[in-house]
């Protein structure tokens, strides 16, 4: 299966976007029906049940605007590395909780690749993804795009009814990002420069 789509983000810059979608917090703040994104050094032999009971007991740190530019840099995502998800998703009838696994391929800004699995309990996924920052007149488009092949019950469904699944999911994602974002604008000119000094 095939998706990809563009993003439009207001009033935003291109740094403020990649510092944004490379902070693991941010981005799980942001998707709907992550418990936890997380970095892990072994892709073959995640402590599943570990990782969700230390989520249970985390508090997040800040993220932008709220949150020093340096340390979100310093968390963020980094090529090569791998990081364990615990993503629940509904479709149709069926909510799916994927245990998720993605590698960052590539990141050389604007631009970045990744891909991963994951497993639940009568569905599984194997997906490629990628994007691109694009500067606007009105900010920044984010062009996304992903290949999945999708096995199991959520496969049995067909791709008409997971299309608009997937889309409702990038959809608040982005709308999410957005706000989280929209703040970092009515912030001092300053923070926008220390900003740009980290990517």
């Amino acid at each position: 299966m095939e998706f990809d789509g563009t993003f439009s983000l207001s009033d935003v810059t291109t740094e403020e976007v990649w510092l944004a979608l490379s902070d693991p917090v941010m981005v799980k703040n942001a998707l709907p029906g992550c418990q936890f994104l997380v970095e892990v050094d072994d892709p073959d032999d995640v402590d599943w049940d570990r990782l969700v009971d230390e989520a249970a007991d985390a508090d997040d740190p800040p993220t932008l605007p709220e949150a020093d530019p340096e340390d979100v840099a310093d968390r963020g995502l980094t090529e090569g590395s791998h990081y364990a998800a615990l993503v629940q998703v509904g479709v149709g009838s069926v909510k799916p909780r994927f245990e998720t696994v993605v590698t960052i391929d590539r990141k050389e800004f604007p631009e970045m690749d990744a891909s991963g699995h994951g497993s639940a309990s009568d569905s599984s996924f194997e997906m490629d993804s990628g994007m691109t920052l694009v500067e606007t007149d009105d900010g920044v488009d984010v062009e996304w795009w992903t290949e999945a092949d999708v096995f199991g019950r959520v496969a049995q469904m067909g791709q008409r009814v997971i299309n608009p699944v997937a889309n409702r999911v990038v959809g608040r994602f982005f709308k999410q990002i957005q706000q989280e974002l929209s703040d970092v604008g009515e912030q001092s000119s300053g923070l926008r420069d220390r900003i740009s000094n980290y990517i």
